[in-house]
């Protein structure tokens, strides 16, 4: 055993053999060498097979409320490596583990690992079949999009994997970078690390337990990794039953969930009878009480109701899905096959349903309602409704920059909840949490572009003229037909003028803002522009798992994995830093391009007169947002029916607070003052 432990002395066997303890072959059971071992704090224990005991000195471990004397006390142990001052007390059965310094084990039934344990790696150990290898069945029930889950995927990777199916050559490389920490020798052993605390919890079978993980009343944990550390301690609680997945650092499961063939990532919650089912699931997010299968979801995803359910879908983050939603249960073929996209900011109403396959642009809220056809939401920010009565089938409507005209006060509060509610330690995936990003600004133009195309259509004009009409006519009552957004019946566009306006509004809101951030003490100059424009251009953006990338920069990562220039998934979140890195500078000049793009000229021509129009649209947005959130809470103050449910103007103020003292308008209020003083230096 070398210099490190060695073997018990007689006095101590029977010291521990009055204790009541037993072993068939106390020559196999070490403790360390030049540490204290005190054989008065082993009680009642059988030992098996080769056990190290590390130092065992008087003393009391505390959880919270939990307090015990270090020691081992009426439990089995097989084949173990126990640290220094542990506490092993009641514990059934204990095989095949290494058990870290200060950890409590408290009633626990069973507690093993087998020697040829992945611990939720999609890994194969030697003589393994192919058969037996652990896949996720992301994004589609066919398994067409399976990803092989690891410890350290974030949603990027599990996005990269999940989209590019037509390339071998890349499927092939992500099976490598994922195999490339596996030894494939059938000599693994199970882990719990320093200072977590296991009690009263049932079965833990094949399962790497990371430090200062808390685990209470579990019913089943099997085949799985819960990463945890001091900075972002995980939590499983009562009832929980967890197999085949990966557990991120700083998340909790409570309250009989089920999650089985998953990975969750940093700082996550599933409570509440959830259940996670072939299913990766994004940082910052949080279930309760609904089921999730087959589902790829990137950050800040919000479900927390039992009568919803979410199968075969990719939800791009900041998504929040209502009760009674119902989001694939309609397919559109006999196999179970189909798919549904939606970008980030998804907001389906009560008890909405959707027909397989359907995309959604970004923060698109979607009307309460049964939609019986597939539909392709090309319009961001927009609000989606049934044209008909319940239960009809006919047109949908559609009304684009719905957020801009009537919900201002949600864009600017989503820019800072999402980066209020990030308490990842490590931010490992990036994550793009502003609503006006490269991605959606894309979106826009796209959007744009068509309310002047289906104009044209609807006037029989050209495409000029088209634009000058929705130019000049804010007001039109104009409606337009959109036959690509809805299969069969097609959709209405209302108030297509003002969406039209309202969009250039906040392309140049963003334009500019952005290349004040970009360098916030110089004014826009010539010389200015130049730099900018010396950057690279990038015009078509990927939302990979939340990090919003260039199209062409994802190529070249693919290239460079087919490549093996990557040889592990270190090396392609290491690209994906390098590309954060960058990202400001590819948004500055991405902004540029917008701004040429809207006027239909390079930006050294822009006049005196672009330039002033420009300001322009760029204060009134700043002013809306401000003003459109002081509207929005003032109506909980001022309206006749919210002030129904008060006796008198001080039981409300005592329940909503002072309108005047609200956290978030002051802090807008704030910003919305630097913003304008900049503005009036950079323009």
């Amino acid at each position: 055993m070398g210099d490190s432990f060695r073997h018990l002395e007689d006095r101590e066997i029977a010291a521990l053999e009055a204790n009541r303890n037993r072993s068939p072959d106390w020559s196999r059971v070490y403790v360390a060498r030049g540490a204290a071992f005190n054989p008065g704090q082993v009680w009642d224990s059988e030992f098996a097979g080769v056990v190290r005991i590390g130092g065992l000195a008087p003393g009391k471990l505390t959880f919270h409320d939990l307090e015990l004397e270090s020691g081992i006390y009426r439990s089995y142990i097989e084949d173990c490596d126990l640290a220094a001052d542990v506490c092993v007390r009641n514990v059934g059965y204990l095989k095949n583990y290494s058990i870290g310094r200060g950890v409590i084990l408290f009633n626990i039934q069973e507690m093993s690992a087998t020697r040829h344990s992945k611990f939720g790696n999609g890994w194969l150990k030697e003589g393994e079949d192919e058969s037996n290898r652990i896949w996720i069945g992301v994004a589609n029930e066919n398994d067409k999009r399976a990803v092989l889950p690891f410890e350290g995927m974030i949603t990027a990777d599990a996005w990269l994997w999940s989209r590019f199916r037509e390339d071998p050559e890349l499927l092939g490389a992500f099976l490598r970078l994922t195999e490339r920490d596996n030894d494939r020798r059938l000599n693994t052993r199970g882990i719990v690390e320093e200072r977590a605390v296991i009690k009263n919890t049932v079965l833990l079978k094949d399962v790497k337990v990371g430090a200062w993980a808390y685990i209470k009343g579990a019913s089943k944990l099997k085949n799985m990794t819960i990463l945890s550390s001091r900075e972002e301690s995980s939590q499983i609680g009562e009832g929980v039953e967890m197999v085949n997945g990966i557990m991120g650092y700083g998340s909790k499961v409570f309250y009989q969930a089920a999650a089985v063939r998953f990975v969750i990532g940093r700082n996550c919650q599933l409570k509440y009878g959830a259940r996670l089912l072939n299913s990766v699931l994004g940082d910052n997010s949080t279930v309760s009480c609904c089921e999730l299968l087959n589902n790829l979801i990137f950050p800040f995803h919000e479900q927390h109701h039992n009568t919803s359910f979410l199968i075969a879908c990719t939800i791009m983050g900041q998504a929040n899905i209502a009760a009674g939603a119902t989001i694939g249960s309609n397919h559109n073929s006999r196999g179970p096959d189909g798919e549904i996209v939606a970008r980030r900011g998804f907001w389906p109403g009560l008890c909405s349903d959707f027909k397989h396959n359907s995309v959604f642009a970004s923060f698109t809220l979607v009307s309460k309602g049964s939609y019986r056809q597939e539909l392709n939401v090309t319009y961001p920010f927009s609000l989606v409704a049934n044209g008909r009565a319940e239960g009809g089938e006919g047109e949908v409507v559609i009304i684009p920059a719905y957020w801009f005209m009537y919900n201002m006060f949600a864009i600017a509060r989503n820019r800072f909840k999402y980066r209020d509610r990030d308490k990842r330690a490590v931010k490992v995936q990036h994550i793009e949490t502003d609503p006006l990003a490269p991605d959606t600004m894309q979106e826009t133009l796209a959007a744009l572009g068509r309310i002047i195309a289906l104009t044209a259509l609807e006037f029989g004009c050209g495409l000029q003229s088209a634009q000058d009409f929705l130019h000049h006519h804010r007001d039109s009552p104009l409606e337009l037909r959109d036959k690509e957004a809805q299969k069969k019946y097609g959709a209405r566009i209302l108030k297509a003028p003002r969406g039209y306006q309202e969009y250039r509004r906040i392309v140049k809101y963003y334009a500019v803002r952005t290349l004040m951030d970009y360098c916030p003490e110089r004014p826009l100059s010539p010389a200015f522009i130049a730099e900018v424009m010396g950057i690279p251009l990038f015009t078509d953006w990927e939302n990979a798992g939340g990090q919003i990338i260039p199209a062409q920069k994802i190529a070249l990562l693919k290239d460079d994995i087919k490549a093996g220039k990557l040889v592990s998934w270190e090396d392609v979140h290491g690209f994906y830093d390098q590309y954060e890195a960058e990202y400001p500078r590819w948004k500055a000049r991405h902004a540029l391009f917008l701004l040429e793009s809207l006027y239909a000229r390079p930006v050294a021509e822009f006049t005196p007169e672009i330039f002033a129009d420009i300001k322009g649209d760029v204060r009134v947005v700043s002013q809306a947002i401000y003003e459109s959130a002081l509207e929005s809470r003032r109506k909980d103050y001022d309206d006749f029916f919210r002030r129904l449910v008060y006796r008198n103007d001080a039981e409300m103020e005592a329940v909503l607070g002072a309108l005047e003292s609200d956290d978030f308008l002051l802090r807008l209020r704030a910003d919305t003052e630097m913003f304008d003083r900049k503005l009036e230096r950079f323009l």
